[in-house]
């Protein structure tokens, strides 16, 4: 499945359980963009403004929560299972971030 089918089944699904109504901006134009920005930065924007996170930014706010754990568990029998699980989020991270700049190159 291609990225623009999956993103118009998004978006139709959001439209009929309400969620597209009475956004901020709705029915404006986008704003400029300068020249050489990502086209991505806009859908990005959009969707971080409707409450959905990609994978990617959801697995980073879950990195800098387990490195307060680790550090918190420094010393504790706990941090070689913390330090794993930090290890499993961030080449989860990686894994996503190299899956976007193929599929956007």
């Amino acid at each position: 499945m291609s990225f623009k089918s999956l993103a118009e089944r998004q978006i139709l699904k959001a439209q009929a359980e309400g969620q597209m109504s009475n956004l901020e901006g709705e029915g404006k134009p986008l704003p400029a963009r300068a020249p050489g920005a990502y086209d991505t930065a806009a859908g990005m924007r959009i969707m971080a403004d409707a409450g959905a996170v990609p994978k990617e930014i959801e697995l980073k706010k879950e990195i800098d929560i387990q490195r307060k754990v680790v550090q918190e568990a420094e010393g504790t029998p706990n941090w070689k299972k913390e330090m794993a699980k930090l290890a499993d989020l961030q080449l989860r991270h990686a894994i996503e971030q190299e899956a976007r700049r193929r599929f956007f190159t």
